[in-house]
Protein backbone atom coordinates (compact mmCIF):
# COMPACT_ATOMS: atom_id res chain seq x y z
CA UNK A 1 0.00 0.00 0.00
CA UNK A 2 1.06 3.71 -0.96
CA UNK A 3 1.26 6.33 1.29
CA UNK A 4 0.36 7.25 4.85
CA UNK A 5 -2.81 5.17 4.95
CA UNK A 6 -3.71 4.64 8.46
CA UNK A 7 -6.86 4.41 8.44
CA UNK A 8 -10.40 6.62 8.59
CA UNK A 9 -9.92 5.86 12.41
CA UNK A 10 -8.22 9.70 12.79
CA UNK A 11 -10.81 10.13 15.10
CA UNK A 12 -11.48 6.93 16.43
CA UNK A 13 -9.34 5.90 18.87
CA UNK A 14 -9.92 8.23 22.30
CA UNK A 15 -6.66 6.39 23.87
CA UNK A 16 -4.97 7.77 26.71
CA UNK A 17 -1.85 9.76 26.88
CA UNK A 18 1.19 7.23 25.46
CA UNK A 19 3.93 8.16 28.67
CA UNK A 20 5.53 4.81 30.16
CA UNK A 21 4.36 3.04 27.09
CA UNK A 22 6.33 -0.34 27.03
CA UNK A 23 8.95 -1.20 24.61
CA UNK A 24 7.92 -2.11 20.97
CA UNK A 25 8.12 -5.59 19.98
CA UNK A 26 8.27 -7.01 16.06
CA UNK A 27 4.53 -7.99 15.09
CA UNK A 28 4.27 -11.88 14.73
CA UNK A 29 2.12 -13.49 11.80
CA UNK A 30 1.21 -16.06 14.52
CA UNK A 31 -0.15 -14.01 17.27
CA UNK A 32 -2.59 -12.57 14.52
CA UNK A 33 -6.16 -14.24 12.36
CA UNK A 34 -6.25 -10.88 9.70
CA UNK A 35 -4.16 -10.39 6.77
CA UNK A 36 -3.51 -8.11 3.62
CA UNK A 37 -2.15 -10.42 0.61
CA UNK A 38 -0.59 -7.67 -1.80
CA UNK A 39 -0.05 -7.93 -5.35
CA UNK A 40 3.78 -9.55 -5.40
CA UNK A 41 3.78 -11.15 -1.95
CA UNK A 42 3.63 -14.74 -1.70
CA UNK A 43 1.15 -16.37 0.35
CA UNK A 44 1.89 -17.98 3.68
CA UNK A 45 1.15 -20.80 6.09
CA UNK A 46 -0.08 -18.31 8.58
CA UNK A 47 -3.06 -18.16 6.16
CA UNK A 48 -4.65 -21.61 6.73
CA UNK A 49 -5.65 -20.38 10.23
CA UNK A 50 -6.38 -16.94 8.92
CA UNK A 51 -10.40 -15.47 9.70
CA UNK A 52 -10.01 -12.94 7.56
CA UNK A 53 -7.81 -11.92 3.96
CA UNK A 54 -7.83 -8.75 2.59
CA UNK A 55 -6.97 -9.87 -1.41
CA UNK A 56 -5.96 -6.92 -3.62
CA UNK A 57 -7.98 -7.63 -6.80
CA UNK A 58 -7.42 -4.31 -8.94
CA UNK A 59 -6.16 -1.03 -9.01
CA UNK A 60 -7.95 1.75 -10.32
CA UNK A 61 -5.50 3.77 -12.75
CA UNK A 62 -5.80 7.25 -13.47
CA UNK A 63 -5.25 7.10 -17.23
CA UNK A 64 -7.51 8.72 -20.06
CA UNK A 65 -9.86 6.69 -19.77
CA UNK A 66 -9.76 5.92 -16.05
CA UNK A 67 -9.60 1.93 -15.90
CA UNK A 68 -9.85 -0.74 -13.39
CA UNK A 69 -6.72 -2.63 -13.63
CA UNK A 70 -6.04 -6.37 -12.45
CA UNK A 71 -3.31 -6.91 -10.15
CA UNK A 72 -4.27 -10.55 -9.50
CA UNK A 73 -4.62 -12.67 -12.41
CA UNK A 74 -5.49 -15.79 -10.39
CA UNK A 75 -8.74 -16.08 -9.22
CA UNK A 76 -8.31 -16.48 -5.39
CA UNK A 77 -9.98 -20.08 -3.82
CA UNK A 78 -10.29 -19.11 -0.18
CA UNK A 79 -12.08 -22.33 1.58
CA UNK A 80 -10.75 -21.17 5.24
CA UNK A 81 -11.77 -17.33 6.00
CA UNK A 82 -13.91 -14.39 4.98
CA UNK A 83 -12.54 -12.47 2.12
CA UNK A 84 -12.39 -8.52 1.58
CA UNK A 85 -11.98 -8.05 -2.27
CA UNK A 86 -9.55 -4.60 -1.81
CA UNK A 87 -9.00 -2.47 -4.86
CA UNK A 88 -6.39 0.41 -4.73
CA UNK A 89 -7.52 3.54 -6.18
CA UNK A 90 -6.27 6.89 -7.68
CA UNK A 91 -9.04 8.69 -8.44
CA UNK A 92 -12.45 9.39 -7.52
CA UNK A 93 -13.46 9.69 -10.86
CA UNK A 94 -14.93 6.61 -12.27
CA UNK A 95 -16.50 5.96 -15.26
CA UNK A 96 -19.73 3.55 -15.31
CA UNK A 97 -17.11 0.92 -16.69
CA UNK A 98 -15.15 0.86 -13.64
CA UNK A 99 -18.05 0.57 -11.56
CA UNK A 100 -19.75 -2.60 -13.82
CA UNK A 101 -16.15 -4.43 -13.76
CA UNK A 102 -16.00 -4.46 -10.47
CA UNK A 103 -18.97 -5.66 -9.87
CA UNK A 104 -18.46 -8.20 -12.48
CA UNK A 105 -15.01 -9.55 -10.56
CA UNK A 106 -17.18 -9.15 -7.17
CA UNK A 107 -19.63 -11.75 -8.67
CA UNK A 108 -17.00 -13.83 -10.36
CA UNK A 109 -15.02 -14.45 -7.11
CA UNK A 110 -17.99 -15.23 -5.01
CA UNK A 111 -19.48 -17.61 -7.46
CA UNK A 112 -15.62 -19.22 -7.47
CA UNK A 113 -16.74 -20.24 -3.80
CA UNK A 114 -14.81 -17.69 -1.88
CA UNK A 115 -17.01 -16.09 1.00
CA UNK A 116 -16.35 -12.74 0.02
CA UNK A 117 -17.71 -10.30 2.86
CA UNK A 118 -16.80 -6.68 1.22
CA UNK A 119 -15.13 -4.57 -0.94
CA UNK A 120 -12.16 -2.35 0.79
CA UNK A 121 -11.43 0.59 -1.04
CA UNK A 122 -7.32 1.87 -0.49
CA UNK A 123 -7.19 5.30 -1.37
CA UNK A 124 -5.52 8.30 0.07
CA UNK A 125 -8.14 10.71 0.56
CA UNK A 126 -6.62 14.60 1.14
CA UNK A 127 -7.52 15.52 4.86
CA UNK A 128 -9.04 18.23 4.11
CA UNK A 129 -11.62 16.86 1.57
CA UNK A 130 -12.98 13.70 3.78
CA UNK A 131 -16.65 15.50 2.97
CA UNK A 132 -16.22 14.42 -0.96
CA UNK A 133 -14.48 11.43 -0.14
CA UNK A 134 -17.56 10.40 1.87
CA UNK A 135 -20.12 11.04 -1.07
CA UNK A 136 -18.39 8.83 -3.43
CA UNK A 137 -18.69 6.40 -1.04
CA UNK A 138 -22.08 6.18 0.13
CA UNK A 139 -22.63 6.32 -3.68
CA UNK A 140 -20.59 3.35 -4.09
CA UNK A 141 -22.22 1.29 -0.91
CA UNK A 142 -25.66 1.96 -3.02
CA UNK A 143 -24.22 -0.19 -5.88
CA UNK A 144 -22.64 -2.97 -4.08
CA UNK A 145 -24.63 -5.63 -3.53
CA UNK A 146 -26.87 -6.55 -0.80
CA UNK A 147 -25.35 -7.24 2.22
CA UNK A 148 -21.68 -6.65 0.65
CA UNK A 149 -19.60 -4.23 3.29
CA UNK A 150 -17.61 -1.95 3.00
CA UNK A 151 -14.28 -1.03 3.97
CA UNK A 152 -11.63 1.67 4.08
CA UNK A 153 -8.01 2.85 4.91
CA UNK A 154 -7.23 6.46 5.78
CA UNK A 155 -4.34 8.63 6.89
CA UNK A 156 -2.75 9.27 10.04
CA UNK A 157 -3.04 12.93 9.72
CA UNK A 158 -7.01 12.79 9.64
CA UNK A 159 -6.59 12.16 13.73
CA UNK A 160 -5.17 15.99 13.90
CA UNK A 161 -6.62 17.65 10.71
CA UNK A 162 -9.42 16.06 9.72
CA UNK A 163 -12.94 17.81 8.86
CA UNK A 164 -14.99 16.48 11.95
CA UNK A 165 -18.42 16.86 9.21
CA UNK A 166 -15.87 14.85 7.03
CA UNK A 167 -15.29 12.05 9.43
CA UNK A 168 -18.77 12.17 10.49
CA UNK A 169 -19.84 11.74 7.39
CA UNK A 170 -17.66 8.85 6.49
CA UNK A 171 -19.33 7.26 9.97
CA UNK A 172 -22.52 6.78 8.11
CA UNK A 173 -21.56 4.99 5.21
CA UNK A 174 -18.03 2.68 5.72
CA UNK A 175 -18.65 -0.82 7.93
CA UNK A 176 -14.91 -0.48 9.31
CA UNK A 177 -11.36 1.60 9.00
CA UNK A 178 -8.39 -0.24 9.25
CA UNK A 179 -5.88 2.48 10.59
CA UNK A 180 -2.17 1.82 9.18
CA UNK A 181 1.07 2.68 11.45
CA UNK A 182 2.96 2.29 8.44
CA UNK A 183 3.88 3.65 4.89
CA UNK A 184 5.04 1.72 2.10
CA UNK A 185 7.70 -1.29 3.80
CA UNK A 186 7.93 0.93 7.00
CA UNK A 187 6.52 1.83 10.64
CA UNK A 188 5.91 5.49 10.24
CA UNK A 189 7.76 7.02 13.39
CA UNK A 190 5.73 8.58 16.24
CA UNK A 191 2.71 6.42 15.18
CA UNK A 192 1.49 6.41 18.81
CA UNK A 193 1.07 10.65 19.00
CA UNK A 194 -1.54 10.38 15.81
CA UNK A 195 -3.17 7.35 18.00
CA UNK A 196 -3.42 9.28 21.14
CA UNK A 197 -5.15 12.42 19.42
CA UNK A 198 -7.87 9.92 18.04
CA UNK A 199 -11.33 9.95 19.40
CA UNK A 200 -13.84 12.17 16.84
CA UNK A 201 -15.54 9.18 14.90
CA UNK A 202 -17.56 6.29 15.92
CA UNK A 203 -16.83 3.80 13.43
CA UNK A 204 -15.72 0.22 14.14
CA UNK A 205 -11.80 -0.28 13.08
CA UNK A 206 -9.07 -2.04 13.27
CA UNK A 207 -5.56 -1.36 13.09
CA UNK A 208 -3.23 -1.77 9.93
CA UNK A 209 0.62 -3.08 11.15
CA UNK A 210 3.32 -4.58 9.34
CA UNK A 211 4.54 -7.66 9.71
CA UNK A 212 8.07 -7.84 11.34
CA UNK A 213 7.61 -3.66 12.01
CA UNK A 214 7.59 -2.32 15.37
CA UNK A 215 4.10 -2.41 17.29
CA UNK A 216 3.28 -1.20 20.63
CA UNK A 217 -0.40 -0.91 21.48
CA UNK A 218 -1.71 2.19 23.50
CA UNK A 219 -3.10 2.02 27.18
CA UNK A 220 -6.75 1.56 26.59
CA UNK A 221 -6.94 0.34 23.26
CA UNK A 222 -8.01 -3.36 23.32
CA UNK A 223 -10.88 -2.19 25.71
CA UNK A 224 -11.98 0.75 23.56
CA UNK A 225 -16.13 -0.15 22.53
CA UNK A 226 -15.46 0.46 18.65
CA UNK A 227 -11.82 -1.56 18.51
CA UNK A 228 -12.57 -4.31 15.94
CA UNK A 229 -8.52 -6.07 15.70
CA UNK A 230 -5.96 -5.86 13.37
CA UNK A 231 -4.98 -6.54 9.87
CA UNK A 232 -0.87 -7.38 9.54
CA UNK A 233 0.18 -6.60 5.81
CA UNK A 234 2.01 -9.62 4.97
CA UNK A 235 5.88 -9.28 3.57
CA UNK A 236 7.83 -11.40 1.51
CA UNK A 237 11.24 -10.31 3.58
CA UNK A 238 10.24 -9.11 7.13
CA UNK A 239 12.28 -7.87 9.88
CA UNK A 240 13.15 -11.33 11.82
CA UNK A 241 12.83 -14.20 9.08
CA UNK A 242 14.99 -15.06 6.17
CA UNK A 243 14.14 -14.18 2.77
CA UNK A 244 12.60 -16.86 0.52
CA UNK A 245 13.14 -18.33 -2.93
CA UNK A 246 11.00 -16.54 -5.74
CA UNK A 247 7.67 -17.81 -5.68
CA UNK A 248 6.79 -20.33 -7.71
CA UNK A 249 4.65 -19.27 -11.12
CA UNK A 250 0.85 -19.41 -10.44
CA UNK A 251 -1.77 -20.87 -12.37
CA UNK A 252 -5.11 -19.16 -13.67
CA UNK A 253 -6.57 -20.33 -10.22
CA UNK A 254 -5.31 -19.66 -6.53
CA UNK A 255 -5.54 -21.47 -3.52
CA UNK A 256 -4.51 -19.96 -0.49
Amino acid sequence: MTAVRAPVIAALLAILPISGLAQAVPVETGRHDAFWLWAGVRPQPVLAHARQIYLLQGAVEAWNPVRLVAQRPALPHVRTADVWMVVRVETLDWPPEVYTKLLAQLARWRAAGNKVVGVQIDFDARTRHLDRYAAFLADLKRRLPAGCRLSITGLLDWSSNGDPKGLDALAGVVDEVVLQIYQGRHVIPGYSTYLARLGRLHIPFRIGLLEGGDWQAPPGLESHPFFQGYVVFLRNDPIGRPASDAGQKKSRTERL
